[in-house]
């Protein structure tokens, strides 16, 4: 009863208008901006990757004025360019070079912590369970109970042809 009472407030209040559509056009219609960024798939675009050492569009498209004046220093002789005016010009080109590509992050830890801390959960809830939840062993799983269990199928004769008592010889009173 309480929690329908809490949804009618809830939906009286207009909790629910974010969540809905119409919210949207609502805010269209009032003149907000309610555009997001999307990705055009069909122009080529940056990819840093190891396995992509040359990508289709360089790093930094819009161009600085002291950018632009390195890249047409670039058209002419190299070895007039100092080695920072080199780095900066892969910079322009490349976001990352391949040892940085290569090194390695610290995501690991965070991975191990989480499976170290999952474990530790499922231990607390493995012990909780059987404190609280379980009770006592049951009698028929003591060791004279099964031997007696065992003794009372074998004079029954239990599947004498592929079960139990195939390999309980019956003469000597003895395991085969």
């Amino acid at each position: 009863m309480l929690s329908s009472r809490a949804l009618v407030c809830a939906l009286r209040r207009g909790v629910w208008r974010p969540l809905s559509t119409a919210s949207c056009v609502q805010q269209a219609a009032r003149g907000q901006d309610m555009s997001a960024d999307v990705l055009d798939c069909t122009v080529p675009q940056y990819v840093c990757r190891l396995d992509t050492p040359l990508p289709d569009v360089p790093f930094v498209t819009n161009l600085t004025p002291d950018q632009q004046l390195l890249k047409e220093r670039e058209q002419g002789d190299w070895s007039q360019l100092t080695k920072e005016e080199k780095l900066a010009l892969y910079r322009l080109s490349h976001q990352l070079s391949y040892p940085e590509m290569r090194q390695g992050s610290l995501e690991w830890k965070t991975v191990l912590g989480g499976v170290f801390f999952l474990l530790g959960f499922s231990g607390l809830l493995v012990w909780w369970q059987r404190v609280y939840v379980y009770g006592d062993v049951p009698h028929t799983l003591s060791s004279d109970w099964v031997e007696k269990q065992t003794q009372r199928m074998i004079d029954m004769r239990v599947n004498p042809v592929h079960g139990f008592s195939v390999n309980w010889d019956y003469e000597n009173k003895c395991w085969k």
